[in-house]
């Protein structure tokens, strides 16, 4: 009797053999009972095998032929006759062959030995004369060929891919050993296609689709090359040590820069109750061709554009070519309900949910202390109104009012946060983007720092310095203008600390940093315009006092002004006075008068000087003084500071 494999007994990049469990729990947590499940970038075919044992109807699909005979061997819906099969398998594994072929010629002593190069090319001929003398249908074709390609991956003279072979490695001792796959019974439900899952998607319909694509530049086509063109039997030429074939016709996007566009494309085309995206936490982890092509803002926005997601994760030992150590590496599914209740604006995960940080830096901005300021916050807010915007720490995180108003007198930081709401966050970046590229800026989330010379601790300054300069020399002698916005948010990207400072004559001044548009800031970009974006804002820049609103009691105004007693790049040229503080004290006195609320950030005591003015106002009218544990890392008064000379800072209400 032959010896028989199973689906999953061969080597293979991303495999996801071991997490076939994960797999299933997330599937049925989500989308309970279901019919159907397509997996169309199967790769081995575990998952969707794993899923037809469940007696489900799968669809599987991979753009590799080599993977669509492995998917026909098992899922295919012909009859087949076995024990031909076996004495076919038998008989191959007793040959002896001593004349060379297409395959010797090529691959004898650097994948296989002369001998067993021998045998795979005369078999994989005879299984095509078998074919085309009609001496066995399709689905054995394909059966045959299975059967091959595992025995010729179990002996490989590999490290479990075909980049390349090992130099010195033990041919001789290697014999070929072809065995009868097991196979199932009742495929009639199964389809199997072989083509770009970009455009399988427009044809068929699944309850589940499960998307398991590239996660790198290592295309697929390049690792296993070699099995390709045994698959295929056109008999190319090859070249190179490593004995490639052209595999232009079989290159994925989702391996290049353009994969975040071919998901984005894959996404919307796909019908179907659930989606299921397995992608890993690798980032930045690992050599640079382990690097992912897609973040997870890519991922969560483009599946939020079709319904509500939720994230699972696992940890997850990660596979090497023995370049890269790996930590802390977990597999993730992304789980998208499509047309679910909240499409567009749910994004539930494993994680715990955390408050979005505004991607500008901009001094005393809240986003450390949010925590403190909205559980003191009141509820049952229609209107919020804040006042001294800033970055917008603050309003970004009011998701309940009805309107949220932004004002700050800084007209070019008012346009640079409306850009952010104008914007699809994906087009944002497309833009950020071709000013990176126009004034040869770097780009280490797509290339990593290697690629310019530089390292993570020393950072990217010296590379972008003369483009960073030159931009700042464009934007100050720029008209305004929506490029001119656009122009600021990338140099503030690219400024030291990602602030934003102007001098008395209005030019932006803040020199080159160390960052560019890397993956936390892309993360903060996505984020912080996904949730202004959910909100109706109204956006205004003119002085306090002008700010129209509804004066009611469903109004709350929330007012972060300069600090009188702190020296900060916005008050650093005398922006903010003591008569400026007075009159902003007497406003909140009418607003209570309306019996409008209002909460009012500042501190009372900074290195050793006490806000008397501020201490009294409050104390006198009887409003509220509220202690808050701030620590602002990026403030030029807080370097260097005992504890005695540190701000105090206190939120002070009227309710």
């Amino acid at each position: 009797m032959t010896k028989t494999i199973d689906i999953n007994n061969r080597r293979y990049l991303g495999s996801k053999a071991g997490l076939l469990n994960f797999i299933e729990e997330v599937t049925n947590k989500y989308c309970g009972d279901f019919n159907t499940f397509a997996d169309i970038f199967a790769g081995t075919g575990v998952v969707a095998n794993h899923f037809a044992k469940t007696n489900k109807n799968v669809i599987v699909n991979d753009i590799l032929v080599s993977n669509f005979h492995v998917y026909n061997a098992w899922f295919g819906n012909m009859d087949v006759d076995k024990e031909k099969m076996q004495k076919v398998i038998s008989n191959y594994n007793e040959l002896t062959v001593n004349q060379d072929n297409y395959f010797s010629l090529h691959f004898s002593n650097t994948y296989y030995s002369l001998r067993n190069s021998r045998l795979i090319g005369y078999i994989r001929e005879d299984i095509e004369k078998r074919y085309l003398n009609n001496h066995i249908n399709e689905r054995e074709k394909s059966i045959l060929i299975t059967s091959l390609i595992y025995a010729m991956d179990k002996i490989a003279n590999t490290v479990g891919h075909f980049d390349a072979y090992r130099k010195n490695g033990d041919l001789e001792s290697h014999i070929l050993n072809l065995k009868m796959p097991r196979l199932h019974l009742n495929n009639n439900r199964n389809y199997i296609y072989n083509t770009d899952a970009n455009e399988l998607v427009k044809k068929i319909e699944a309850d589940v689709v499960y998307i398991d694509p590239p996660y790198n530049s290592r295309q697929y086509s390049d690792a296993y090359h070699l099995l390709e063109n045994v698959a295929e039997w056109k008999k190319p030429e090859v070249h190179g040590t490593a004995k490639k074939m052209d595999r232009t016709h079989i290159k994925s996007k989702y391996c290049t820069l353009s994969a975040p566009d071919a998901f984005n494309n894959l996404i919307s085309n796909i019908k179907a109750k659930y989606i299921i995206v397995s992608y890993n936490n690798m980032g930045f982890k690992g050599a640079g061709r382990s690097q992912a092509k897609l973040s997870d803002e890519d991922i969560i926005y483009s599946l939020n554009q079709v319904g509500s997601v939720s994230v699972e994760e696992k940890d997850y030992k990660h596979y090497t070519t023995g370049k890269s150590k790996i930590t802390n590496h977990k597999e993730r599914l992304f789980v998208c309900e499509v047309g679910g209740k909240t499409p567009g604006k749910t994004i539930q995960n494993s994680y715990e949910k955390k408050l979005v940080k505004s991607p500008l830096n901009y001094t005393g901005g809240k986003s450390k202390i949010l925590p403190q300021l909205l559980e003191k916050f009141p509820s049952n807010i229609d209107t919020f109104v804040d006042l001294f915007g800033g970055g917008f720490n603050v309003g970004a995180n009011m998701i309940e009012p009805e309107t949220v108003i932004y004002n700050d007198t800084n007209k070019q930081l008012t346009r640079v946060i409306k850009l952010f709401y104008d914007y699809e966050p994906r087009d944002l970046i497309v833009q950020i983007e071709k000013i990176i590229k126009h004034f040869n800026l770097s780009d280490s989330f797509r290339n990593g720092y290697s690629f310019y010379n530089c390292d993570s601790n020393k950072g990217l300054g010296s590379y972008n310095r003369k483009g960073y300069y030159e931009l700042r020399d464009k934007y100050n002698s720029t008209r305004t203008s929506r490029k001119k916005d656009l122009m600021l948010l990338t140099l503030v990207i690219f400024a030291f600390n990602n602030q934003i400072r102007f001098n008395r004559e209005g030019f932006f001044n803040m020199p080159v940093g160390k960052r560019d548009l890397n993956n936390s800031i892309r993360k903060n970009i996505y984020n912080f315009s996904n949730a202004i974006r959910l909100q109706n804002i109204i956006f205004k820049s003119t002085d306090f006092t002008k700010v129209d609103f509804n004066i009611d009691k469903s109004t709350f105004v929330y007012c972060d002004p300069p600090y009188y007693l702190g020296v900060a790049s916005y008050n650093e040229n005398g922006g903010w006075s003591i008569e400026k503080e007075e009159k902003l004290l007497n406003y909140l006195n009418d607003l209570n008068e309306q019996e409008v609320k209002f909460a009012l950030s500042n501190v009372i005591e900074h290195e050793g000087k006490k806000h008397e003015m501020l201490i009294n106002w409050a104390l006198n009218n009887k409003y509220n003084i509220i202690h808050i544990n701030s620590n602002y890392s990026n403030s030029n008064y807080n370097k260097n500071r005992t504890n005695k000379e540190m701000s105090k800072e206190v939120l002070i209400t009227n309710y």
